[in-house]
C-alpha cells in the first residue's frame, strides 16, 4: 500500500502536470473552439462549447507563416549541426582535463547565458550588419551562442562517463584520434550528443530575442508569429502554432528516452 509520502509525491506530480500542460489546452481551445466561446467572452468557459476548423483554415489562407517557419527549421538545424560539430571537440579536451579546471571552464562558458539576451544582442546586431550578417545565418550564429555552453555541458558528462581504458585500447591498437573519435567515442556517446542536439535545436526554434534584432526583415517564426498576435489575429496565430507545436512535441516525446539525468548533470565532480 503507498505510504502518505507516495501520495503526496503523485498529487505534486499531477498538480505541476496540470500547471505545465495548461497553457497547451488553452492553445487547444483557441484553436478549435468558436471565437465567441473565446475572444466572444470576457470569462471564457474552460470547457470546449464547439467544435471549429475554421481558424486553421482561416490560419494557413490568411497568414503568411510558410516562409518564417521554413526559416527557423533551417535556422534550428544549423544551431544543432553547429553545436555538434564545435560542442564534440570541445567537451573531449574538456574531459581530459581535471575536474576542478574543466569545471571552472564550464562555469565561464555559460556566462553568456547570464546576462539579458537584449544586452549581448545588440552590439552583435552591430558588428554582424557590417560583416552582411543581418540575415538567418547571422542568427544561427549570434543563437549558437546561447546553446553551445549547454550542449558542451551534457556531452562533457557523456565523455567523462566512458572508460578510459576503451580510447587507450584503440590507440593500443593503431587507430589514430581521428578514428577512436569516430569508431569508439562518437558512437558510445550518441544519447548525450542526440540530447545535446535535441535542446540546441529546441532552444533555437522558439528563440526571439537574437532574431527580432539581428534580422527582422527576415523574420523567423517567433517574431512573425508575434507580429501577427500584436496585429490582430491572435486566434489564426494560435492555430498555426500549435499546427507547428505538435510535430515538435512528437519529436520529443520519441527522444525523451535519451534524456537521463547523467547526461544533464554534466558528469560534474569535485
Amino acid at each position: 500500500m503507498p505510504s502518505k509520502v507516495n501520495y503526496a509525491t503523485y498529487i505534486g506530480a499531477v498538480l505541476l502536470a496540470i500547471i505545465f500542460l495548461y497553457p497547451l489546452y488553452i492553445l487547444f481551445m483557441i484553436t478549435f473552439v468558436p471565437t465567441f466561446y473565446t475572444f466572444g467572452q470576457l470569462y471564457p468557459p474552460q470547457l470546449p462549447m464547439g467544435f471549429t476548423l475554421s481558424n486553421v483554415y482561416q490560419s494557413i489562407t490568411q497568414l503568411n507563416l510558410i516562409k518564417p517557419v521554413f526559416r527557423s527549421t533551417i535556422v534550428a538545424f544549423i544551431v544543432g549541426g553547429l553545436s555538434l560539430v564545435l560542442g564534440i571537440p570541445a567537451a573531449y579536451g574538456l574531459s581530459k582535463l581535471g575536474a576542478r579546471v574543466s569545471n571552472k571552464i564550464i562555469v565561464l562558458l555559460f556566462l553568456i547565458n547570464m546576462m539579458p539576451g537584449i544586452v549581448v544582442a545588440i552590439p552583435i546586431s552591430v558588428d554582424f550588419l557590417s560583416l552582411g550578417l543581418a540575415n538567418i545565418y547571422g542568427v544561427a550564429l549570434a543563437q549558437e551562442l546561447v546553446v553551445l555552453p549547454l550542449s558542451v555541458f551534457i556531452m562533457l558528462g557523456g565523455f567523462r562517463a566512458l572508460p578510459r581504458d576503451l580510447e587507450n585500447q584503440a590507440r593500443v591498437d593503431g587507430a589514430s584520434l581521428g578514428t577512436t573519435m569516430l569508431r569508439v567515442l562518437i558512437p558510445l556517446n550518441r544519447a548525450p550528443i542526440i540530447v545535446a542536439f535535441l535542446l540546441s535545436w529546441m532552444t533555437s526554434w522558439d528563440e526571439f530575442t537574437y532574431a527580432v534584432i539581428i534580422s527582422p526583415t527576415s523574420s523567423t517564426f517567433p517574431v512573425q508569429l508575434y507580429n501577427y498576435v500584436t496585429r490582430g489575429v491572435p486566434y489564426e496565430a494560435s492555430a498555426i502554432s500549435l499546427i507547428v507545436t505538435i510535430p515538435v512535441i512528437i519529436i520529443a516525446a520519441v527522444l525523451q528516452k535519451y534524456l537521463k539525468s547523467q547526461y544533464l548533470t554534466g558528469g560534474m565532480t569535485i
